[in-house]
């Protein structure tokens, strides 16, 4: 409790302000908020603490390698292992607090992949990362339903997504087409996620999972796209209609901006997609070979799907009236995607006015909402918008520049207005 709080605390209660009562109850609040909140911090450190431990152990046996015989660097590449089971299993069977358990959890995962590559290492097992990784991800799944620790869940969303990255980017020198197991290792970590959203769990780490999940997603997508790149836009644009939606979703309603990792993705990545395709150059050359009958397409057609629906669950959950067109994008997109196909202008030119309008439609919601982010955010877009057509060269440079001024002027502006209009409302209240 701040010292500020338990000076007044007395002197309230002498002016008759509060009651004894009323007192002692503030004290136990603060006092029940602080031990949560070291028992967080507590949790935290001591899994960093085991990781480093384990850090330590491996770098320790790894000096002194070459010096054991096989028996004995059998033994101690399970020893880990074994040392993380039993603390597990101890940690379990005395019901011990949450931090024990995480900790627990987190050495024993490190411990599993210490042992898979060591063991590999002495027996000359052949092999590459991608079948390690996997593995390694596999043998820890138990972890997931044994303990329900959030260390085991971020662990597992991390590692699979690098399991897909490995596998399935083409750039990186795979042949793979789609890595299908990691969309199965995906559903795994997801039972526990919804029940701790059903529940309303108030944990530090939820708001860590509503970003590794979609950040996941993101970053494996890719993996999705063999031969039909232009396709890939439209499945990045149809995802991220599914996660701003989600973000909309009255769960999310009371939750800050950063703690919806959902909205802000959804946001900020259909307009770089927009930003991306606001080019004529990409138009003329990126979607020339987009094949109907390819996988690419088909997966466009299941998160197209599941975006109609989770634009249907989020309007109906709404409890505010009037359009966001974010939510929207997506199906205006698929309609300029298809006129894509036959022409490059027309594309270009409506993507640049469906930008322009959604920054004028973020700079009302922040003007509304009297929010300062969300209004220099729809500034910021007009203000990329025109600076990606600052390389236009049918533009002339005198527009350019004049164009530069009025982003500026306008970024001056819609400030001052909306400081204006927080402080007229504060005099009025």
């Amino acid at each position: 409790m701040s010292s500020k709080i338990k000076q007044a605390l007395p002197e309230l209660v002498e002016n008759g302000i509060i009651t004894e009562e009323i007192a002692q109850n503030i004290k136990t609040y603060y006092q029940k908020n602080e031990a949560s909140g070291s028992s967080r911090l507590f949790t935290v450190f001591g899994t960093l603490g085991a990781t480093l431990i384990g850090l330590g152990i491996i770098l320790i046996m790894a000096h002194n390698w070459d010096n054991f015989s096989r028996l004995t660097k059998v033994f101690l590449a399970f020893l880990p292992m074994l040392i993380g089971q039993v603390g597990l299993g101890y940690s379990i069977y005395k019901n011990k607090s949450n931090t024990w358990k995480e900790t627990a959890t987190v050495f024993l995962f490190f411990s599993v992949g210490a042992c898979i590559s060591l063991v590999s290492q002495i027996y000359n097992i052949p092999g590459d990362l991608e079948s390690f990784l996997l593995a390694w991800i596999v043998l820890c799944l138990p972890l997931l339903y044994v303990t329900k620790s959030r260390s085991a869940i971020i662990l597992h969303l991390v590692f699979i997504t690098y399991y897909a990255f490995e596998a399935g980017y083409r750039f990186y020198g795979h042949n793979s087409t789609i890595p299908h197991t990691y969309f199965l290792l995906l559903l795994f970590p997801l039972f526990s996620y919804f029940k701790m959203m059903r529940n309303h769990v108030k944990s530090s780490i939820l708001p860590i999972l509503h970003w590794l999940f979609p950040l996941s997603i993101i970053i494996s997508l890719p993996v999705c796209i063999d031969r039909s790149e232009g396709v890939g836009f439209l499945m990045y644009m149809f995802l991220f209609g599914i996660l701003y939606n989600i973000g909309q979703l009255s769960y999310f309603k009371n939750n800050s901006l950063l703690q919806n990792g959902y909205r802000f993705l959804g946001s900020l990545g259909t307009v770089i997609v927009l930003l991306i395709l606001s080019f004529r150059y990409i138009w003329k050359h990126e979607f020339n070979d987009v094949n109907f009958y390819s996988l690419e397409f088909c997966c466009a057609v299941i998160l197209f799907c599941i975006a109609s629906i989770a634009l249907y669950t989020s309007v109906r959950s709404k409890q505010e009236k009037g359009v966001n067109l974010f939510q929207y994008v997506f199906l205006i997109f698929s309609v300029i995607f298809m006129l894509g196909l036959f022409d490059d202008v027309m594309p270009t030119i409506l993507i640049n006015i469906l930008l322009f309008i959604l920054g004028v439609m973020a700079i009302k919601i922040g003007t509304d909402s009297y929010s300062f982010g969300i209004l220099n955010y729809g500034m910021l877009i007009i203000a990329v918008l025109i600076a990606c057509r600052f390389f236009d060269d049918t533009i002339p440079f005198e527009l350019r520049g004049l164009l530069f001024v009025l982003a500026g002027a306008g970024f001056f502006t819609a400030n001052y207005i909306m400081l204006k209009k927080q402080k007229s409302k504060q005099q009025e209240q």
